[in-house]
């Protein structure tokens, strides 16, 4: 289309160039004819059929000036409709291909986080985490302890898992000697915790927005909960709550830095993942994260595309779709891409 738009561009130099040249020409016919008028006029009786002959040129060359103007006035009406139409192709086509980027980058992070709620529902009923929780035995801790390392060493996103009791006390957790002192911390006032030990079933999950966990070392975490129940039974007794602390940052980067961006618009696009409410949760230029909100306004739209009237900055977006069983949190891919000459 760009390839188009130039052709364009040209044939419009052409025409107007070539409609000025046939302009001129008939200028000087039309000179020429008036000077064989003023001649045929001095040689009075004798020049009379030289004097018709001048007329005639000059009116034909007042035809073929009008012929080219008419021309030239339509030629570049139709050409500049043929760009205005090859512009708009141009943007369709463009905010089709960054839409649907945008859905990459937010399917990837839901396909990647549908695994993370099979996980703590399913880590929630291994035996040692279940015994641990209905008693807490120094013999079970160390146990649950040695079990959620284990984990871990297998599932490496994770920055660790925390067995709480009922009244939000960290009993047990997969890493004590990278974050010593977690072992009796209460953890109840946090929002997560609270949804989570009021769900009604094993099968239920809790999902809490990524924030900065200090108690991680400032690490930034989608934490994902599941009730601990009697028996391991999804219908059991509550008897705790398992938190598992994913490794937000590196994951979520390598997401958006992942989305096929073309190696020309790179320096001009950010590929972004933000929350229900705009907020910017990762950054393919790593700017902005969990401070940023972006101004587009989805409204009830799916997916769009919206351009910045003073700027001409787009921002294409696409609300989350879900991925099996997790409906998502309505988050948003979005891509937002400068203008070619603001790129620097």
């Amino acid at each position: 289309m760009d390839r188009v738009a130039v052709e364009a561009a040209e044939v419009k130099r052409i025409a107007s160039e070539k409609t000025r040249h046939i302009q001129a020409v008939t200028g000087q016919v039309k000179m020429l004819a008036l000077n064989a008028l003023i001649e045929a006029a001095r040689a009075g009786e004798l020049g009379r059929g030289f004097s018709v002959v001048a007329q005639e040129v000059r009116s034909i060359g007042a035809e073929v000036e009008g012929i080219a103007q008419v021309l030239e006035a339509e030629l570049t009406g139709r050409i500049t409709g043929l760009q205005t139409l090859v512009q708009q192709i141009t943007d369709t086509s463009q905010n089709d291909r960054m839409i649907d980027l945008a859905l990459n980058a937010v399917e990837l992070i839901d396909r990647n986080l549908y695994e993370r709620t099979c996980d703590v529902r399913w880590w929630a009923t291994d035996t040692a985490i279940v015994d641990c929780a209905a008693e807490p035995t120094l013999e079970r801790t160390a146990y649950a302890n040695q079990r959620l390392g284990v984990i871990l060493g297998a599932y490496t996103v994770y920055l660790d898992l925390w067995l709480c009791d009922l009244g939000g006390r960290i009993i047990a957790h997969g890493r004590p000697d990278r974050y010593p002192g977690l072992i009796g911390q209460n953890v109840s006032g946090e929002i997560w915790f609270r949804q989570a030990a009021a769900l009604a079933s094993g099968d239920a999950y809790i999902t809490a927005d990524v924030a900065v966990q200090s108690a991680l070392g400032g690490a930034q975490v989608a934490t994902y909960c599941a009730s601990i129940r009697a028996g391991g039974a999804t219908s059991g007794k509550p008897l705790g709550v398992l938190a598992i602390h994913f490794d937000w940052e590196p994951q979520a980067r390598a997401i958006v830095e992942g989305v096929r961006v073309a190696p020309e618009n790179r320096g001009r696009t950010r590929v972004l993942l933000v929350d229900s409410h705009r907020r910017v949760l990762a950054a393919s230029d790593g700017k902005g994260i969990l401070t940023e909100t972006l101004t587009f306004d989805p409204g009830s739209r799916a997916s769009g595309a919206d351009r910045d009237a003073q700027s001409g900055i787009v921002t294409a977006f696409h609300r989350t779709p879900g991925y099996e069983t997790y409906r998502g949190l309505g988050w948003y891919g979005a891509i937002v891409q400068a203008l070619t000459n603001a790129s620097g």
